[in-house]
């Protein structure tokens, strides 16, 4: 009895490497097949800087504050009505996104 208990457990035994060694050339040729596409595939350069503002330069960034200064300036001095006034200003702040994406074009 334990002679037959002996044989059955290295067939098992037997069974169970073979299935390791398949599945160990099966993650092999999976694993060489990903560093080949991974080589061949173009990648984009990482932007990241680890600054807040990093889409727009700094340049960028103070023409927008200056531009918007001056026309929140010219929004007050040359309308006459309060309420109109803060209007457009309300205005210019929600548009100014916008408008700075399509001026200096969307950068990520």
């Amino acid at each position: 009895m334990s002679k037959e208990r002996a044989r059955l457990r290295a067939v098992r035994q037997a069974e169970a490497e073979r299935e390791k060694a398949a599945r160990a050339r099966r993650v092999g040729r999976r694993q060489r097949r990903r560093a080949l596409l991974r080589r061949l595939t173009p990648r984009l350069p990482d932007r990241r800087t680890g600054r807040l503002f990093a889409r727009r330069s700094r340049g960028e960034r103070a023409g927008v504050a200056v531009l918007s200064i001056a026309a929140l300036g010219a929004i007050w001095f040359l309308v006459d009505d309060l309420g109109l006034r803060l209007a457009l200003m309300v205005l210019l702040l929600l548009v100014l996104p916008a408008v700075v994406v399509v001026a200096l074009g969307r950068r990520i």
